[in-house]
């Protein structure tokens, strides 16, 4: 009987009117919403921009604000998938019973899972936007090589809401996600070259770096804000993917075994 918890995910075009659920929803905050994912990364690129920024001209051969402005977009876009698949996804799971009402009607949990990881990504992916309509109102990007970090902020979207919903699939309340932030989020931004070169890490954190899937996303979106080609970008890709497929299954496992009890 255990055996079915680990079968391979059914995917069916079901999950589509979850999604419009969720979006219904947030459109009544929508306003609020976005302007609570802008504050907290513009503060950052500003402060630690202009701060740091007229301490230290350049940075990786670029300006320090255009190097801060790339991690911050690949930040920002961690934190909302981040926060999309734990608070409200384990709200609407575990608080609000919404899940158990949706499996009331021809629905599976795959689809359920694929919906919540969907809908991070997506909220994920205007809060990336938003930070990049910064960058090009303030004049620090016009390259149409930038275009690409919509893409790559999706990808990364769905890669950290797949990666959060095991978190919340392991979650008995909501002071267990402090210990993900604090032990996991937390030390991806000072690790994965947000605010610093990676290459400045001792050799043993440059080489857990490498492994990180937020590295692997400012190492595309920084190049392409400097009208760059970046290196190795099939490499990039198929490590944020590799992390989606299997924060989507595991995380599936998980909530097959909690909701089965």
């Amino acid at each position: 009987m255990k055996t079915q918890f680990y079968t391979l995910p059914h995917i069916s075009l079901r999950f589509v009117p979850i999604w419009k659920r969720h979006f219904l929803v947030w459109r009544k905050v929508a306003i609020t919403s976005v302007l609570g994912h802008l504050a907290d990364p513009v503060i950052y690129m500003l402060g630690l921009g202009y701060g740091l920024g007229s301490l230290l001209p350049e940075m990786g051969g670029t300006s320090y604000m255009l190097f801060l402005s790339a991690g911050t977009v690949c930040y920002s876009t961690m934190n909302s998938a981040s926060f999309e698949a734990l608070y409200s996804g384990f709200s609407r799971m575990h608080e609000q019973r919404t899940w158990e009402a949706i499996m009331n009607t021809p629905v599976t949990l795959d689809d359920i899972v694929l919906s919540e990881i969907l809908w991070a990504a997506t909220k994920s992916l205007m809060a990336g936007v938003a930070v990049l309509l910064v960058i090009w109102l303030m004049g620090m990007s016009h390259t149409l090589l930038s275009l690409w970090v919509i893409p790559l902020a999706l990808l990364l979207g769905l890669c950290f809401a797949a990666v959060g919903l095991i978190m919340t699939a392991l979650a008995p309340s909501y002071d267990f996600f402090m210990y993900y932030f604090t032990l996991v989020i937390t030390p991806m931004m000072v690790l994965c070259g947000v605010f610093f070169p990676v290459t400045q890490l001792p050799a043993v954190l440059q080489s857990v770096s490498q492994l990180l899937p937020l590295t692997h996303a400012v190492d595309m979106a920084r190049p392409l804000l400097n009208d760059s080609v970046p290196q190795h970008v099939l490499t990039h890709v198929a490590v944020l993917a590799l992390y989606t497929l299997v924060g989507f299954y595991v995380s599936l496992v998980l909530f097959r075994r909690r909701l089965s009890k």
